[in-house]
């Protein structure tokens, strides 16, 4: 009997969490190419049309990015280069082998000063140069490939990578104490969950566009501290708790100015990726049980 030819699914930055999780999680009848910085620099559009040319993917996922909020204040052209020209580098090429672009974005286009959740079509307004230079990648994207889709997502974690949950697992071992802003709202978000909705995603060419992919729920920074405790706690990864003291913004100063409220709507989203996904803190206990567990 023949066999079925398997989907290529090119990911970039599959040496981050959510690379990680997508090339983790890659479905059945899809061969995923995972290419990490090292195997492909997405600034270098010479390189970028080589690989895709020689791969030829049916859907190229562009989760390579320049992550750090608080550096791309001072390091605005290296941002730009990997967020905003990389972004362009992806669809360029891919256009060019007949691919479709999931571009994979982010809360920080938002100001976050309206105090309701954002809508896939609001008007972007990004607070700093993280945000600006993901907002010009989703625009360069769209422009380039019609079929393109974006997806917004926030605060992402996972057992791997540089991380929140990762970040106060250490210093609750470490310390006596923690202050964390509980100022700040937005949705935790586990990359293994939004590693699948990409994947459903990129199995359908009729979804397109911007849309929001993130856990169900809300919180602030304080919040998810305190659960991260808690359900590390049940789940054997800490040996004792700590005090947990909720600071303001104006307390913990930081080269980015950060949105007060980031929380996408996903109403109009979760139905066209596969359905709704479970609340965030549901999302935490099983990372953690994973992580307990091996």
């Amino acid at each position: 009997m023949p066999t079925t030819q398997l989907r290529i699914g090119l990911v970039t930055g599959a040496g981050g969490q959510l690379g990680r999780a997508l090339t983790a999680r890659t479905p059945a009848g899809w061969r995923c190419v995972a290419c990490d910085s090292a195997a492909l620099d997405v600034t270098q559009a010479d390189q970028v049309r080589e690989l895709l040319a020689g791969e030829r993917p049916a859907v190229v996922i562009n989760a390579a990015a320049f992550t750090g909020v608080d550096a791309a204040e001072s390091q605005v052209e290296r941002a730009r280069a990997v967020n905003a020209q990389g972004a362009e580098n992806v669809a360029l090429a891919a256009v060019a082998v007949g691919a479709r672009v999931i571009q994979v974005s982010t809360d920080f286009v938002f100001d976050g000063t309206r105090g309701t959740p954002y809508r896939p079509g609001d008007t972007p307004a990004p607070l700093g140069g993280y945000g600006r230079s993901k907002l010009e990648g989703e625009r360069a994207v769209l422009r380039a490939e019609s079929g393109s889709l974006v997806v917004r997502t926030a605060w992402l974690y996972a057992s791997f990578g540089r991380n929140f949950v990762l970040t106060m697992l250490r210093s609750m071992r470490e310390r006596d104490a923690l202050d964390v802003v509980d100022d700040q709202i937005g949705t935790p978000t586990w990359a293994s969950g939004l590693a699948d909705a990409l994947w459903y995603a990129a199995a359908r060419p009729e979804i397109m566009g911007i849309h929001h992919w993130t856990d169900a729920g809300v919180a602030s920074w304080y919040d998810f501290a305190v659960a991260i405790q808690e359900e590390a706690r049940a789940a054997g990864l800490l040996e004792r708790s700590i005090p947990i003291r909720p600071i303001p913004t104006s307390a913990f100063p930081t080269a980015a100015k950060r949105p007060a409220f980031s929380v996408l709507d996903k109403r109009e989203s979760w139905p066209v990726l596969g359905g709704e996904p479970p609340h965030w803190r549901t999302s935490l206990r099983a990372m953690l049980g994973e992580m307990a567990h091996g």
